[in-house]
């Protein structure tokens, strides 16, 4: 596979986060397919290059997709995604495989089965090694084998990799050409690289008042200060999606006793919300958690909700901008997201850290060119299974 011309297709693409990892990594995605329309046109507008197809995936045939691609069957170097995880999330109380969207890694299995890729990537949350016995982790690698793949399986730290966020997920790597699975290996951390702070990821960024919003890109008032913030730049020049949600009175009054790295545990009783005041002080460590300047992030999800988690700002009482969200998952400040605020929370929320696909890209790169393997003989194989099955 050359790095530069190596063909990826992403399902459930979201924004893009997966697919602008690969494309860092020298992919040309070819195609992208999601259902929320908001995510579609933000990929559409970050991926000009590639098509795009919308709508249920369920309902989408392999054949669509070839023809959108102009590829035959087998010759696609990386089919990658991330089926909806909410059904297999910690986060959800009533996760399993009753839920309908946990049978959405079919959906993708199905996919793999009428292109053949040479390689297949899939991301999670790791709550599916657990959900329903584990049930879907077993059907991915059972089925993945019937189709001739060799595919292991981990769980990655995105702050390993640069990324300044505690992040878990789970990725599934296989291929069908006999190469051994290769892992990106950590660059931050003890004994590496220091980790990317939060305050290393937005502090370059204009500062707002809770509730402002100015309705239009703002320009950076200061030069990047960190390598980070300048990768994140690019060349972009203002910065979009940089407002702050209007949080209530009392909210405001909460914050004030919230020092950096603190949460709601410092939070007077007599102004906690009803619920909060009978919790044991060691319940709900996130909630109401004002961010450090020299730490990493809690897990980016689909809102920026003070009573979910830690998303205050380390020096500012209001919450994280969408912009802010967007850095501490390493999107370019160029995506600019779609739809409501609410949704742009969710897209960000949503998807892969780009920096940590990047890493994972690279080393499939890495180990395919480690192989020698050009691929011509596996192509032929898999036109021949391809009229088996």
């Amino acid at each position: 596979m050359n790095a530069r011309h190596g063909t990826a297709i992403d399902l459930f693409c979201g924004a893009g986060g997966l697919s602008e990892g690969f494309r860092q990594a020298g992919f040309r995605i070819v195609v992208g397919n999601d259902i929320d329309p908001h995510a579609a046109e933000t990929f559409a507008a970050s991926h000009p290059e590639s098509a795009f197809l919308p709508g249920p995936i369920e309902d989408t045939p392999a054949s669509d997709i070839l023809d959108a691609t102009g590829l035959d069957i087998g010759e696609l170097d990386c089919l990658i995604g991330g089926p909806p995880c909410q059904a297999f999330s910690v986060y959800n109380h009533q996760r399993g495989m009753h839920d309908k969207r946990s049978g959405l890694f079919q959906e993708y299995l199905r996919i793999v089965e009428g292109l053949l890729p040479k390689w297949v990537v899939m991301e999670n949350v790791t709550g599916i090694t657990s959900a329903g016995g584990g049930h879907a982790v077993k059907r991915i690698f059972s089925e993945l084998a019937e189709l001739g793949y060799g595919v292991d399986a981990r769980i990655l730290r995105a702050e390993e990799y640069g990324v300044p966020q505690e992040r878990r997920r789970i990725f599934f790597l296989g291929n069908r050409c006999g190469i051994p699975i290769s892992w990106p290996e950590p660059t931050h951390g003890p004994g590496l690289a220091p980790f990317v702070s939060v305050w290393d990821a937005i502090g370059d960024l204009p500062p707002l008042q809770n509730g402002e919003d100015a309705r239009r890109p703002l320009p950076y008032p200061a030069l990047p200060a960190t390598g980070y913030q300048a990768m994140l730049r690019e060349n972009s020049a203002n910065v979009t999606s940089h407002a702050a949600p209007r949080l209530a009175p009392i909210n405001l009054e909460r914050m004030k006793h919230i020092p950096e790295g603190g949460s709601w545990r410092d939070i007077p009783v007599d102004l906690l919300p009803a619920g909060m005041k009978r919790a044991r002080r060691c319940d709900h460590t996130k909630r109401y958690g004002r961010l450090r300047r020299n730490g990493l992030a809690s897990t980016v999800l689909t809102k920026c909700d003070l009573h979910w988690g830690a998303y205050i700002h380390p020096q500012q009482d209001r919450v994280l901008t969408v912009r802010e969200a967007a850095r501490l998952q390493s999107f370019p400040d160029r995506f600019a997201f779609a739809g409501p605020r609410t949704e742009q929370y969710v897209q960000v929320g949503n998807a892969v850290p780009p920096l940590l696909g990047l890493k994972v890209a690279e080393a499939i790169l890495g180990a395919d060119s480690a192989s020698g393997w050009t691929g011509f003989r596996f192509e032929a194989q898999a036109k021949e299974l391809a009229v088996a099955v």
